[in-house]
């Protein structure tokens, strides 16, 4: 790997009986930014306080652009960035004095851990609060003064667990243009149980449930496995009688009618859109709506996590 890498071997967290993680391995390179996904108690926060040098592995380990992070944490944190659950912090501290410390704790003195405060505010617009103590903040500002001591540094890696979390859609639109803008040049790993953080942010997704590892694809790769991928859905006047019709074509495998909706899925290898808007044209059937799926995450998720067919 090149000097800009996390490596994960056989990582594993075990609390008592209780199997926290286990054996979790996997890399990522610069330019990377992995979505983290799994339910709630997968092992995801866990992984990420182990990558970041919180939390010691029961086994296995884990290195970061080449530092151990038991052997070597300092030098391994000294290259990252890290957004904890939640974003502790110093509540009866202002803003600006949080960051200054942090700057300071980072290896800045003087004018330039100022320099360096003031240039985090400004890019997560915290420029209204500067002088509120943390602890009076909402949560959406907590959120952001948390993402903005983890960036002060411009490390090489980042790992942000939830960072859009307690953030109203215009700043959740903010965090991801900055998450966007700043990954080219660094590895980026987003812990979330938001699937359409996925599809905004990430190049890479991992699956993990119970500790393990169930799924490594692309974003893309992960809505193909869904069987909603390239099935056409019509809004359509007497479903019933369209369905009948519909499901007589060669390419289709399977007609559901659910909630007012018709969804044809496809044989393998089948392309329905133009057959099917073929028919509506010609039976001249009345339809609101019609569209072509590409696949529903959400569906994937339950059926990796769970084995669960929708």
């Amino acid at each position: 790997m090149s000097d800009l890498s996390i490596e994960a071997r056989s990582l594993s967290k075990h609390y008592g009986q209780l199997i926290a993680v286990d054996q979790l391995s996997f890399e990522v390179g610069a330019g990377e930014v992995l979505g983290f996904l799994g339910p709630n108690g997968a092992g995801k926060s866990t992984t990420m306080k182990m990558l970041t040098g919180f939390l010691p592995p029961t086994a296995g380990s884990a290195l970061v652009n080449g530092h151990d992070i038991v052997e070597n944490s300092l030098a391994a944190r000294r290259c990252m960035g890290y957004l904890p659950e939640g974003a502790p912090a110093y509540g009866e501290m202002p803003v600006r004095a949080f960051l200054e410390f942090v700057a300071r704790s980072r290896g800045f003195d003087g004018k330039s851990a100022v320099r360096e405060a003031d240039a985090a505010i400004d890019r997560l617009n915290l420029s209204s609060v500067p002088e509120q103590p943390i602890e009076t903040l909402s949560k959406g500002f907590k959120r952001r003064v948390g993402l903005a001591q983890a960036i002060l540094h411009d490390p090489r890696v980042l790992i942000l667990d939830e960072p859009t979390d307690g953030l109203d859609p215009n700043q959740k639109h903010e965090v991801r243009d900055l998450i966007r803008d700043m990954s080219s040049d660094k590895i980026i790993i987003i812990s979330t149980h938001i699937l359409e953080e996925v599809h905004a942010l990430c190049n890479r997704a991992m699956i993990i449930a119970d500790g393990r590892l169930l799924v490594d694809d692309t974003p893309d790769g992960l809505i193909a496995r869904s069987r909603y991928h390239e099935a056409v859905t019509l809004v359509v006047e007497h479903p019933e009688q369209v369905a009948s019709a519909l499901s007589e074509l060669p390419q289709a495998r399977k007609v559901e009618l659910r909630e007012g909706e018709l969804t044809v899925f496809p044989r393998e290898g089948a392309k329905l859109l133009e057959v099917i808007t073929d028919a509506v044209r010609e039976n001249a059937w009345a339809v609101s709506e019609l569209r072509l799926e590409a696949g529903r995450l959400d569906e994937v998720f339950r059926q990796v996590t769970q084995g669960e067919m929708s």
